[in-house]
């Protein structure tokens, strides 16, 4: 760029309508932030659920995006343990207050004052971005930017739902993304078998999962061929609520592991009886981070992506949105 004050973004104006290119300053890392040169940024759907009014107190106009990696340009003041041309990352969960029940209890997901990257705190669909020092993370060695930018949700979001299925051994999931081919081998490194179920008539994305190791995929309204020790949802659809828990046997949990979801129907109490149970997962801690970091390069972990350059957020949000990516989207500058 002709100044090198301004950055290119994509930016939110306002709910319901395309992001728009934008020339904007640099930010400057304040106290206790990090300034990041981006590298990649990795598309979620909870982009779009920001982007649709889904979830309704972004901060606009706004930057999204919250699969951020970069490498470190400056520190602000109080910040240790950063090096400039480090590579880390930066999750959601952007900060909270450090002092609430939830903060003091290791729940900070559930921190009432929290702040999210991306929603409110401006986030990787940029060339530069600030973040809370606290909240960020190296990034493995082992990763190139554009690889390791999905686990910085998709892989941490994944993580903490299948910790939430505690010991089960047959593990369905529910929409087969981002998340979901991270957390397949996850799950088959330790042992488990994986139960894939899609939308119906999608092909494509059965054959995706019975590639990343699952024992068996078809669609989201049949029943798999063996009763399933615990669910784990990460399409947007409360219907499936119901349909996960026909699947589980007595005893079993259903995690839906969105951020948001359509409105779940009613259903026959026979459904949750016989000690099934539901969950959600809210947002992530970074022990999470610090332990499925760790994890990753060790299984390893391996990011099926697809790239596409930071002007063309639109259309990638766009084929997230349709099924038409195979494993995750990143952006990159």
């Amino acid at each position: 760029m002709n100044n090198i004050s301004l950055m290119m973004a994509m930016v939110l104006e306002k709910a319901g309508e395309p992001l728009r290119p934008r020339e904007l300053p640099i930010p400057s890392a304040g106290s206790g932030e990090l300034l990041l040169k981006i590298q990649a940024c990795g598309i979620c759907r909870t982009d779009l659920h920001v982007l649709d009014g889904e979830l309704t107190e972004p901060r606009l106009p706004l930057i999204p995006g919250h699969q951020i990696v970069g490498l470190v340009e400056t520190a602000g003041e109080g910040v240790s343990g950063f090096k400039p041309g480090e590579l880390v990352g930066v999750p959601w969960l952007g900060g909270t207050c450090g002092e609430c029940d939830y903060c003091l209890s290791g729940r900070e997901n559930l921190c009432d004052k929290a702040l999210f990257t991306g929603y409110q705190r401006n986030g990787g669909f940029a060339e530069y971005c600030t973040a809370n020092a606290g909240f960020c993370f190296n990034i493995p060695r082992s990763y190139p930017a554009t690889q390791a930018a999905p686990l910085l949700c998709a892989g941490l979001i994944g993580y903490r739902s299948l910790r939430m299925t505690g010991t089960g051994k047959r593990i369905g999931i529910y929409g087969f993304g981002a998340a979901a081919h991270i957390v397949t081998q996850t799950a088959l490194w330790e042992g488990r078998e994986i139960y894939a179920f899609t939308r119906e008539g999608d092909s494509a994305g059965q054959r995706f999962a019975m590639e990343m190791g699952a024992c068996w995929a078809g669609s989201a309204l049949h029943q798999p061929p063996v009763e399933l020790d615990a669910a784990i949802i990460f399409a947007p659809a409360g219907e499936l609520v119901p349909a996960a828990l026909k699947a589980v046997r007595k005893g079993g949990i259903v995690v839906c592991g969105g951020i948001h979801m359509s409105r779940i129907p009613g259903f026959p109490y026979e459904l949750l009886w016989g000690e099934r149970s539901i969950v959600s997962v809210a947002n992530l801690t970074r022990r999470d981070g610090d332990e499925f970091l760790e994890l990753a390069p060790r299984i390893p972990i391996r990011t099926e992506i697809e790239v596409f350059p930071l002007q063309q957020a639109n259309e990638a949000l766009s084929a997230l949105r349709n099924g038409k990516i195979r494993g995750a989207g990143v952006l990159v500058p």
